[in-house]
């Protein structure tokens, strides 16, 4: 009889299957939590790594921007020097070959003059010049034309105007006339022939 009371139990199964349930539960609420908790950690911890590591490389890269931006300038800087000193170089060849340039000049206005004609004004402005005179018939200023035009200093020789007239003491008739001319650098196309040659 002992024996069947042992085996028989009073207390509520359902009541301890539902608290068994429940610790079981809460254990493994518990774990999950610590696990996600871990994982969470875990993860944060990886993304200020990769952060940590991202601003550090970024940091590298903003210091070689400055750097080549520095280089940069004074790349500029030198190309500015560069392209005045070319400049002055040109202005210094100019001057040079202008030296020569005023005496054969002259040489010629006088070697392509014929006789009977006489200048009265002459006008230079950059390659053109003007040349005003006076000729005792318009031959002689056709005549000119032709020396202008033949000359190597010279180059697209334009009557401009003439103007017949009568001279004060009834001898004659004066031609005064406005001629245009291109000056010919000669040391400029020395220059372009030598480019061409090498070409």
């Amino acid at each position: 009889m002992s024996e069947l009371i042992k085996r028989i139990n009073l207390r509520d199964w359902r009541e301890e299957l539902r608290q068994t349930r429940t610790k079981d539960f809460t254990r493994q609420a518990a774990i999950f939590g610590l696990l996600a908790a871990a994982a969470i950690g875990a993860g944060v911890f990886l993304i200020n790594g990769q952060i940590t590591h991202q601003n550090a490389r970024n940091s590298l890269l903003n210091n070689e921007i400055r750097a080549i931006d520095r280089k940069i300038k004074e790349i500029e800087e030198l190309e500015r020097v560069k392209a005045n000193l070319l400049a002055r170089m040109r202005i210094i060849e100019e001057l040079q070959a202008s030296r020569s340039q005023t005496v054969h000049f002259f040489d010629e206005i006088v070697a392509t003059l014929p006789e009977g004609v006489h200048l009265t004004n002459i006008k230079q402005q950059g390659k053109a010049t003007t040349i005003n005179g006076i000729a005792e018939s318009n031959g002689r200023v056709s005549t000119y034309l032709k020396n202008l035009d033949a000359s190597d200093w010279f180059s697209n020789p334009r009557l401009v105007v003439i103007k017949t007239s009568e001279t004060d003491a009834g001898r004659g008739r004066l031609a005064e006339f406005t001629v245009q001319v291109t000056n010919v650098i000669k040391g400029a196309e020395q220059d372009d022939d030598d480019t061409g040659a090498d070409s």
